[in-house]
């Protein structure tokens, strides 16, 4: 008879999450299927192994009844307790069986941890953690049983309300509070756009380059996509009032496009909200990233523009403030609130009470304005460092094509090969450079890394992560080697 606390090989957490017994039985399992029991094997009983681990008798017996119900073990009575017969096959299908490939960690998609050159992420170090945290501590001791209950699906009416006064003042949109819809990220305003607006087989533009997101979500919608160039002036709204009168919405990133960072000129956006008006089609803004402007003040949204009321304005604190609240926003036309209200109503549960209170208290306190404004000035400080550190590192090698602003900058490599192998070079080496042809149906916007500097937290740090690249890439610099 196998000692089975033997088996027990590291201690039980009596202090843990998962009870005693439930540990006892897993391990007990897993033996089995790994062949440390074999079939008919005898294993001690439960008095004697509540004693060999000093525990209650009852915590075994708990145990040996649930793995007897699963067909492990076979008690028999004088005879004691045995391992079943039966589980041999189990242990042979265990054993012959195909391994599950492990997951392999992609840039792209599923969460990774903060790399260099990471797109889209704030800079961690300098959010007011500690302002956050009192002001949650206040929210929390504060609740009421009203906060027990399922929170408003369109979202709360203290933070609709905020974010409705925070837009007039800041991106010129004038809505009332029961027009913003709370949700849980881009993604999560896109597709209720796409799904109350969109049917199967309608044309959706898309500006090229693109965020990959937003394409798979409307592939995903069985719409069919029109790639729509993108040039200085932004996109070529020319190609949609041509060839793609039909389309049924348009998504857009007229302040600051991304991922190129041009902004839509005032022709083309009044150009872009006749054809929508004219052709009863719809326009998303993705306003991602407006607040983070380097040079000049912010540019007015195309919202505030539309007075036919064609145009769905999403924003989201995810850049502003942090990705883990995952709270976005959406501003709709007034004729569609009814639609959206009815869906949201029918479909969600809605996002959570303490998060939203969370965020409204923020801006209502004026933290919110203020935190934009510190971190306006700290981007423009940390691109500079990136900045500096490329050219001093690539020298002619590398063309950096500069906007008025955003959360990441364009270094083009003009004679050294695609963007691709560049990038899969440097990802790699573990630094998140991104490359623009793989955001590109058409290939115009040619080739270039898309580099985040948001959390360069020193012109040293830079410095380093640059050499890492240019080692990554083959072309280290002499400055460098020095």
């Amino acid at each position: 008879m196998t000692e089975l606390h033997t088996l027990l090989d590291r201690p039980l957490r009596r202090a843990g999450t998962v009870p005693l017994h439930r540990q006892i039985y897993e391990r007990v399992r897993q033996a089995i299927l790994r062949g440390q029991l074999a079939p008919g094997e005898r294993v001690a009983s439960a008095r004697a192994l509540a004693g060999q681990l000093g525990l209650a008798r009852g915590t075994v017996d708990a145990a040996y009844a649930q793995l007897a119900v699963e067909g492990y073990l076979e008690p028999r009575g004088q005879k004691g307790t045995r391992v079943s017969l039966e589980v041999r096959r189990a242990v042979a299908a265990r054993a012959s069986a195909p391994r599950e490939p492990r997951p392999q960690p992609r840039l792209d998609g599923l969460p990774a941890p903060l790399l260099p050159f990471q797109m889209g992420m704030p800079a961690f170090d300098a959010f007011p953690r500690k302002l956050w945290a009192r002001i949650g501590a206040r929210r929390v001791r504060g609740a009421g049983l009203a906060d027990l209950a399922y929170p408003d699906p369109r979202g709360s009416q203290r933070l609709r309300r905020a974010i409705a006064a925070y837009l007039l003042v800041s991106r010129g949109v004038d809505c009332d509070p029961d027009q913003v819809f709370i949700t849980p990220g881009y993604r999560g305003s896109l597709d209720l756009v796409l799904r109350l607006l969109v049917r199967a087989g309608d044309r959706v533009c898309i500006e090229d380059p693109y965020y990959p997101a937003a394409l798979e979500l409307v592939r995903s919608a069985g719409a069919r996509v029109a790639h729509v160039p993108v040039d200085e002036h932004g996109m070529q709204v020319d190609r949609v009032t041509a060839r793609h009168v039909d389309a049924r919405l348009a998504l857009v990133t007229p302040a600051h496009q991304a991922p190129l960072g041009v902004s839509m000129t005032l022709a083309r956006r009044m150009a872009l909200l006749a054809w929508a008006s004219a052709n009863e089609a719809w326009i998303l803004e993705d306003d991602y990233d407006s607040e983070f402007r380097y040079v000049g003040a912010p540019l007015p949204a195309l919202k505030g523009a539309d007075e036919a009321g064609r145009v769905l304005y999403a924003g989201s604190f995810s850049k502003v403030l942090h990705p883990g609240l995952g709270l976005a926003y959406l501003v709709v036309p007034a004729s569609q609130v009814r639609a959206f209200t009815q869906w949201v109503a029918r479909s969600t549960n809605g996002c959570s009470h303490l998060q939203q209170d969370l965020v409204a208290d923020f801006m209502e306190g004026g933290h919110f304005a203020r935190h934009i404004r510190k971190m306006r000035m700290l981007y423009a400080r940390r691109r500079q460092w990136l900045v500096e550190a490329l050219h001093a590192a690539f020298g002619a090698r590398v063309h950096i094509e500069l906007q008025a602003g955003g959360m990441h900058l364009l270094a083009r490599f003009p004679r050294h090969g695609s963007d691709a192998a560049l990038a899969d070079k440097a990802q790699a080496r573990g630094l998140a450079a991104q490359a623009l042809s793989r955001r590109s149906a058409g290939g115009q916007a040619g080739q270039g890394l898309l580099l985040g500097f948001t959390n360069i937290r020193s012109a040293e740090e830079a410095q380093r992560q640059v050499a890492a690249l240019a080692d990554a890439l083959g072309m280290r610099s002499s400055a460098w080697r020095s």
